[in-house]
């Protein structure tokens, strides 16, 4: 398949391997110091686990990109629906059942799904074409069965193409968004699974670019099966910095995405000056999910962009 890059960018420095082994840094033993995450001395692991996206991947099978997932350090995989078909209805039981085999073979968890509405093409949930709106809805409510088939909990809604405004204002958009959440909640909540709005850079949609945006829908939404989740990438339009963010947005932050601020892979740029603050922050606050990996220049290759970014993470939680 093609890639489907949502940006193209140029890789911009490269990264000298140091010596911080994959798997984490081990706990000692003694009494904890509460301010320094420590355990006798000894810098203690956060509670949090690494996956990777798999669409930095789509060009190998599904079942080498879980074994390479596994062998880089990640303990997940978010998966794009697009990179396993067109339409999740061409994609039987069987086939998700197999699909999850596999990763647990592999020993990755299939976290949940992101880049949700790629494919099929034509579906857009802001548009003044109530057919088409409620297409798409109906759709997302197929991707929480596919979600769950595969063991996800979690599905990252960011999509820009599919809901920036048509023809109509930014409000009337927002105000689709909402009631096509609402409506869909439930059914999404029936498969046990949560749907995260993700805040986008205005330079990709102008629908919900702040986390204050995003909470003001999810509030208006008022159910357990909608909130949202913090992409260092996509804090460009705020204006307080990331740890402040953290703690003041932290009680709906579902999930976490990471990759440097030009969506290159980490370990190009200065994420573990620019990032530790906020990952203390959610450190501080006992954040136990998932943080993935989400680039958008898959030039470097898989084998570089998972495996250079999984020693950048590891610089990061030292520097905790």
């Amino acid at each position: 398949m093609q890639r489907m890059d949502r940006r193209r960018f140029i890789e911009t420095s490269s990264i000298a391997f140091g010596g911080i082994a994959f798997g984490g840094l081990v706990a000692g033993c003694g009494s904890e110091d509460a301010g320094t995450g420590e355990i006798a001395g000894t810098p203690v692991k956060p509670p949090w686990k690494y996956a990777i996206c798999n669409e930095i991947m789509q060009d190998w099978d599904w079942e080498r990109q879980c074994r390479y997932a596994a062998q880089a350090g990640y303990e997940g995989i978010e998966v794009a629906p697009f990179t396993l078909g067109n339409h999740v209805d061409d994609i039987s039981m069987d086939r998700r059942a197999e699909i999850r085999g596999i990763a647990e073979e592999a020993g990755v968890d299939i976290l949940g799904l992101h880049w949700l509405l790629v494919t099929p093409e034509g579906l857009h949930t802001t548009t003044p074409d109530e057919a088409i709106r409620r297409e798409s809805w109906e759709y997302m409510a197929k991707l929480a069965e596919f979600c769950a088939d595969l063991g996800g909990k979690v599905m990252i809604f960011g999509s820009p193409g599919q809901r920036s405004s048509v023809g109509i204002s930014t409000e009337e958009a927002v105000e689709h968004l909402t009631n096509g959440l609402r409506d869909a909640a439930p059914s999404i909540a029936g498969h046990g699974v949560q749907l995260l709005l993700e805040p986008l850079s205005s330079d990709q949609t102008d629908v919900i670019n702040t986390l204050g945006e995003a909470l003001a829908v999810v509030e208006a939404v008022d159910h357990p099966a909608v909130s949202t989740m913090f992409d260092f990438h996509n804090t460009a339009d705020e204006t307080s910095p990331l740890d402040e963010l953290v703690h003041a947005y932290y009680d709906h932050i579902g999930h976490i995405q990471i990759q440097e601020m030009d969506g290159t892979y980490l370990g190009t740029g200065d994420a573990v000056e620019a990032y530790v603050p906020a990952l203390q922050a959610f450190r501080d606050k006992g954040y136990d999910k998932w943080i993935s990996l989400e680039v958008f220049d898959f030039e470097p290759g898989p084998e570089r962009i998972a495996t250079a970014s999984m020693v950048t993470l590891q610089q990061m939680e030292a520097a905790l």
